[in-house]
């Protein structure tokens, strides 16, 4: 069982700290480095002590070992754009938690169990939001998925043709091609329907005293010559002085919707399967 005396207490480390990850995205979207940074500070200093405690330094070094795959896996996802910094961090973090065990096998199986239910939970949350965002904004977003539907009206071209081409190969080859007609055919009712939320929902307006580091632009600025540039790494800390010391209008600002609470799902995922000894 790796719900034990050992453990109980990186288990409720972790929980406390994910849902403060929680509560901070979905107020600010973002979550402090000093908050991820502190659960790994805890967890190692836990480890430590009780491996001093019990003259037995495995429970430390597992915890190293722990961030250091998640370090390559946060950065991994971040700079494949999967997560944003908060995210990545908040993973990285969890690093120092999640082996839970002794054995390694074991905590691969744990690390593969946490990954596939953040993951395939977290889209499923995200589908959800995003079905509550088209209800809150129906008639704006109806309007957006028009536009976009005629902007992109040539995807619906490509995609018939592709799924025509598989669709032959489907006849006379392999069955199972079906199944990659039906994505394509998906595909662009599935990225106008992106697009529109995108549009309607995650773009806003905000004060130049709102802004914080690492908030996404929706285009470039300029400001007293310079141009700022939309990126993926969002608004670094000197761009962020400069805009509000020289910026007196709002800035588009784009949002994402908070992925945090997926890894509250991978997480319980982990104690919930424990609790059926799928670990043991």
């Amino acid at each position: 069982m790796i719900i034990n005396n050992e453990n109980l207490f990186l288990i409720l480390l972790a929980v406390v700290w994910i849902i403060g990850a929680i509560l901070q995205d979905i107020k600010r979207r973002e979550v402090d480095n000093i908050w991820n940074f502190s659960l790994i500070a805890f967890a190692l200093a836990y480890r430590f002590s009780l491996s001093i405690f019990n003259g037995n330094y495995m429970f430390f070094l597992n915890g190293i070992v722990g961030l250091i795959i998640f370090l390559f896996l946060g950065n991994l996802f971040y700079y494949g754009r999967l997560f944003a910094g908060g995210d990545a961090k908040l993973l990285i973090a969890l690093g120092s938690i999640l082996p839970l065990s002794y054995e390694w096998i074991i905590n691969f199986k744990i690390f593969l169990v946490f990954i596939s239910g953040f993951l395939f939970g977290g889209s499923i949350y995200v589908f959800l939001w995003s079905i509550v965002l088209v209800f809150l904004n129906f008639e704006k977003f109806s309007r957006e998925y028009k536009k976009q539907s005629m902007s992109y009206k040539n995807y619906f071209i490509y995609s018939f043709i592709f799924v025509l081409i598989l669709s032959f190969l489907f006849y006379f080859i392999n069955k199972i091609l079906i199944f990659s007609a039906l994505v394509f055919l998906l595909f662009p009712f599935l990225f106008i329907f992106a697009r529109a939320i995108e549009e309607v929902c995650m773009i806003k307006k905000v004060s130049v005293d709102k802004l914080t580091v690492g908030d996404w632009l929706y285009e470039d600025l300029y400001v007293k010559g310079k141009k700022i540039e939309k990126n993926w790494e969002g608004l670094s800390y000197e761009d962020l002085k400069l805009i509000q010391k020289k910026y007196n209008r709002k800035v588009l600002v784009k949002y994402g919707i908070p992925f945090t609470p997926s890894f509250l799902i991978g997480f319980f995922l982990i104690l919930y399967l424990s609790s059926k000894g799928i670990f043991l």
